[in-house]
């Protein structure tokens, strides 16, 4: 299925943009759920206000690339990158699978050493035994993405969706 946009005018041509509009509101979208998973993380609690503020930006960011990543392969597998305007559940399974794999293998690696940064959770960090990571990352990539296609979906249309 094509579909094409209507653009109001070129001034405004960056806000029909899929790829920016995914990328800004997964920012926005991400940034306070890493605020609400502060007391899960060891440490973070404890932190200089802005240093706790600077590393969810950190995070949300990161988030926001996976979001931006997963979308790209959607399109790529769907062959439009106007796809969040008419979904299949197909494509937002795949959009979310795509977040939840890079996210378990991100914390798998942290709580293990192997990456750039490192983290452990606090005890009230609800933990998948079989898997070893936290709950909330994974919730995090379960309910954020249908919000984040909706978001991105009535961008695109205007008012109309």
């Amino acid at each position: 299925m094509s579909v094409h946009l209507a653009l109001p005018s070129q001034h405004f041509a960056f806000t029909r943009s899929p790829e920016l509009n995914v990328l800004f509101f997964a920012f926005l979208l991400n940034f306070p759920w890493e605020f609400m998973q502060v007391p899960l993380f060891e440490g973070v609690a404890q932190m200089a206000h802005w240093q706790g503020v600077k590393l969810c930006a950190l995070a949300a960011v990161g988030d926001a690339i996976i979001s931006s990543t997963a979308y790209g392969i959607v399109a790529a597998t769907a062959k439009n990158r106007y796809w969040m305007l008419a979904p299949t559940a197909r494509q937002i399974a795949l959009f979310i699978a795509i977040g939840v794999a890079v996210t378990v293998l991100i914390e798998w690696l942290v709580l293990r050493g192997g990456w750039w940064i490192s983290w452990r959770y606090t005890a009230a960090m609800p933990v998948l035994p079989v898997l070893g990571v936290g709950l909330t990352p994974i919730l995090q990539w379960l309910v954020l993405p249908p919000l984040l296609v909706a978001i991105v979906r009535r961008q695109l249309t205007g008012s109309q969706a």
